[in-house]
């Protein structure tokens, strides 16, 4: 499977799922402090749990929970680990 086949944006990945950060579409402020959160291209990010509305949606990242709403999740593009790749 190619990588492109395996790129989705952050609000896509299921419960459970483990990926790496790809790429960030976001711009200004918002940049900023998901950068600050250590939210970096080739961190490797965890889909925890999911508020009981579906949102926000929290991520284990570097060791800590981080909830984002879904609206921001879907600017950050991931790429799923293989069944070899495990998120740390």
């Amino acid at each position: 499977m190619r990588d492109a086949e395996r790129i989705n944006s952050l609000s896509d990945l299921s419960l459970g799922s483990d990926c790496q950060i790809v790429s960030l579409e976001l711009s200004g402020l918002l940049r900023r402090r998901i950068l600050d959160l250590g939210i970096v291209p080739g961190t490797l990010i965890r889909c925890i749990r999911r508020g009981p509305s579906g949102d926000p949606t929290a991520y284990m990242v570097r060791g800590t929970l981080i909830a984002l709403r879904s609206e921001d999740a879907a600017q950050i593009f991931v790429r799923k680990l293989s069944n070899g790749e495990e998120c740390v």
